[in-house]
């Protein structure tokens, strides 16, 4: 029987930056990915969990018009090149934009949602109150989220979630709220059959050991909720869910990539 879901990922968005900006307190400079989740569902096509940063930003004179002033510097995002991008990555893998079905966000921040303009047929799965937010964030969290990266949006398909939803009602793809870093984040469980299940869980932690020692990230909406959250996610492992969070380099190595798949 052939599998219901295959995954592989790609790095939509490397960023090099001080520690302390995703663990609070940590010392020294990191390199982290932007990790993209490209699921195949043998009955409703290809899913994308997350997209990455926008094409604009690899430019840097595009760059301070699509993000603002110095944004691409204080994010650490010189590295990110046009290939980087979605869809870029998507043509590689023998895919159009036009063929991705669904895309899921974590959250709509900047380095998440920067691919949303290149799906404008896709239904867009997001937690109601996190579209809200985007649009029109506290004044302490705008700085990340880009308006250009929905700003033409509007018309899109949009399925606004509130808590936790069985996508398709058939146990493949299970959507979880995990407010805090953002309050609509959201994560992804995979059943991937005889491997197992497999959770995308984006930004619900940074860096693995913030969820060890409970250390949230200096720009989270709401630290209670992210501990909150931290719980959730432990609960998930002793279910035998394996997580990944969105820019742990160690969980990104772990994960098969441009076009190695699990299944």
């Amino acid at each position: 029987m052939a599998a219901t879901l295959r995954v592989t990922t790609v790095d939509a968005g490397p960023f090099t930056m001080p520690r302390s900006d995703l663990l609070y307190g940590a010392e020294g400079m990191v390199t982290v990915p932007s990790t993209v989740a490209v699921i195949e569902h043998a009955r409703h096509g290809l899913i994308l969990f997350d997209t990455g940063i926008n094409h604009h930003v690899a430019d840097p004179e595009a760059a301070e018009a699509y993000w603002g002033p110095g944004l691409r510097e204080a994010y650490g995002a010189q590295g990110f090149t046009r290939e980087h991008a979605v869809d870029a990555q998507l043509k590689r893998l023998g895919h159009r934009p036009g063929d991705v079905k669904y895309v899921i966000y974590s959250h709509l921040h900047l380095d998440h949602a920067g691919g949303m303009s290149y799906f404008p047929d896709a239904v867009h799965v997001v937690q109601h109150d996190e579209l809200r937010h985007a649009w029109w964030p506290d004044r302490w969290t705008a700085r990340g989220y880009a308006f250009n990266d929905y700003r033409t949006s509007r018309g899109y398909d949009f399925l606004e979630l509130s808590g936790d939803t069985d996508l398709f009602l058939d146990g493949t793809i299970t959507v979880l709220r995990t407010a805090g870093h953002t309050p609509g984040h959201q994560g992804v469980v995979l059943d991937l059959g005889h491997r197992g299940r497999i959770g995308f869980l984006g930004d619900a932690a940074h860096l693995e050991e913030g969820l060890e020692q409970n250390i949230p990230m200096l720009s989270d909406w709401n630290v209670q909720e992210k501990l909150l959250t931290y719980g959730r996610l432990r609960a998930l492992r002793r279910a035998g869910v394996r997580l990944f969070l969105s820019h742990d380099p160690d969980h990104f190595a772990a994960l098969p990539h441009d076009g190695d798949f699990w299944d």
